[in-house]
């Protein structure tokens, strides 16, 4: 496992930063945006357990677990034995947890807007976030693609969630097309 025995190195303060190969690269690199944004993703999926119910909370924190493969998937340049990769199992288990949870629900009439409850608002967040991540990783190129099609479904596994903690969708705010446009 990892140890960390101190926090600051100073190797990064040119710039740069090691990836798992031992290789450096700068901080503006398009994997290393990726990284980031991972990491936020993770950050908001943190935020979002707070108010989860206790099965969600759960699901979320193993979530976050996988979102830490993920990144060292990201840092890790080709193939390389003995890497961690995010692997087709881990997309199946969210897509069968998507199909689970949205059996509950009743069908969808109209776009759903982010809101509702304060889990449902908080997991509405972590979806936007997390599908920026995915851009990030789209465009860093050359990944896994099982890494990206797990934060393809990470997403949707997130709004339906949001759906759930909004009382099965109950709460769901639905967008009203033009509803603001004035009479004129």
């Amino acid at each position: 496992m990892v140890r960390l025995t101190r926090i600051y190195t100073r190797t990064g303060d040119d710039g740069t930063t090691g990836l798992v190969d031992a290789s450096r690269v700068s901080k503006a690199d398009a994997r290393l945006h990726a990284i980031g944004e991972v990491d936020e993703a993770n950050c908001a999926i943190g935020l979002a357990v707070l108010p989860a119910d206790d099965v969600i909370a759960e699901a979320l924190r193993r979530i976050q677990h996988d979102l830490f493969d993920l990144g060292a998937d990201l840092a890790t340049p080709g193939r390389q034995d003995g890497a961690l990769r995010i692997v087709p199992a881990q997309v199946a288990r969210l897509e069968a947890e998507i199909d689970a949870m949205n059996a509950r629900l009743d069908p969808l009439t109209s776009f759903v807007l982010p809101g509702g409850s304060p889990a449902a608002a908080a997991l509405h967040l972590a979806r936007a976030v997390t599908r920026r991540a995915e851009r990030a990783a789209v465009a860093a190129g050359g990944l896994n693609p099982a890494a990206l099609a797990y934060l393809n479904r990470l997403s949707d596994w997130l709004f339906v969630a949001a759906r759930l903690a909004n009382d099965a969708g109950a709460l769901d705010v639905l967008w009203r097309p033009g509803a603001t446009r004035s009479s004129d």
